[in-house]
């Protein structure tokens, strides 16, 4: 059977207006763009979206306007992470899952739990959601790594935590957890430059950040690595090397969106305190945007 978040998924950004509203033509364009062009699934209320800048209501604008336009074509994962288990407890019994395939939910930040305070709360996680879950293990941004023996600990213990998105870097890591984890259960890359060697040593994906500008180049590198032909992919994936690491010289969103800007997909605005591109990382993408396309 075919793993549901199978190939190549896409963190939404969310589009700003000038005055730092949402876009939402620009939202419904994105979503169009990654289908049309052969993203596998979406992943809305990310990192990349700047989700912690939405409130409440603007969250569930952007799911709702993100289902209207994906309209049951491609499965959707919202994010759901936090640093209190009960509180994401409580956000899942208030949310309205129809046409949504599963959730991302995030290591717990800032309060740095052990490994074993870090497996209770995704069991607890995964017990109340009434959808598959994608954990999430980026410990860059969070102050903590999940080992692999814990994910693989509660991948067994819950049989609705189907992947995790990897971001830590090790590839060894991927490797115990592609080995141990029981059937079913899926690593995903969390990082574009990864992604190839993830694949190779059995994971089966990303969710990536590039696609939000170039989801057809992203996608046929993912579908290439998966069907086993890698040569073709490593071709690709060395053309966008240098680009992937550029979009975050200054920090995610600031890269892709600037990005989308020159690729007219968003208009350049990010919320505080993610702050746009310099004048001198906008010009160095766009130059190496060129030696892509």
């Amino acid at each position: 059977m075919t793993h549901p978040f199978r190939g190549a998924g896409v963190a939404l950004v969310t589009p700003f207006n000038e005055d730092f509203s949402i876009d939402f033509d620009a939202l419904e364009n994105l979503v169009e763009d990654q289908i049309s062009n052969g993203m596998d699934y979406l992943v809305a209320l990310g990192t990349t979206a700047e989700t912690p800048t939405l409130s409440a209501t603007e969250q569930k604008e952007v799911v709702k306007c993100i289902k209207s336009k994906v309209n049951k074509r491609v499965p959707l994962v919202v994010g759901m992470g936090g640093n209190d288990p009960y509180k994401i407890i409580k956000n899942i019994e208030e949310t309205d899952f129809t046409d949504v395939d599963g959730i991302l939910s995030v290591t717990p930040y800032y309060n740095k739990p052990a490994q074993k305070g870090l497996a209770e709360h995704y069991k607890l996680v995964c017990k109340a959601s009434p959808v598959p879950v994608i954990l999430y293990n980026v410990p860059s941004r969070t102050g903590v790594n999940m080992a692999p023996e814990t994910t693989v600990e509660v991948a067994r213990a819950c049989p609705n935590a189907i992947a995790t998105k990897e971001a830590s870097g090790e590839s060894s890591a991927v490797a115990k957890m592609v080995k141990h984890g029981p059937e079913g259960f899926a690593v995903i890359s969390g990082d574009d430059v990864l992604a190839l060697p993830i694949i190779a040593v059995g994971g089966i994906g990303v969710i990536s950040v590039i696609a939000n500008a170039l989801p057809k180049e992203l996608s046929n590198l993912i579908h290439l690595a998966n069907d086993g032909k890698y040569a073709e992919a490593r071709e690709l994936h060395l053309k966008m090397i240098d680009l992937f690491k550029l979009l975050f010289k200054e920090g995610n969103p600031t890269g892709i969106k600037a990005l989308m800007n020159i690729t007219g997909k968003a208009k350049n605005v990010c919320r505080l305190p993610v702050v746009t591109a310099s004048k001198g990382l906008y010009k160095e993408i766009e130059a190496e945007l060129k030696n892509v396309l």
